[in-house]
């Protein structure tokens, strides 16, 4: 019954599904490692920018 539900709502999604779930130990680490880069990223670039504030004053 859950299959069947799955199949309805998740329709071609599916297959994509099926292949994350059997590699799900090359994709986890690619994905969280992608979220902390963009962190890194998203903090050192605001950080940067008071930087530069500060040395305008």
């Amino acid at each position: 019954m859950v299959d069947a539900f799955l199949e309805f709502m998740l329709g071609p999604m599916r297959s994509i599904g099926d292949v994350y779930f059997d590699n799900q130990m090359i994709f986890n680490p690619l994905i969280v490692g992608f979220a902390c880069w963009k962190l890194m990223k998203k903090r050192s670039s605001s950080h940067s920018g008071t930087t530069e504030e500060t040395e305008n004053v």
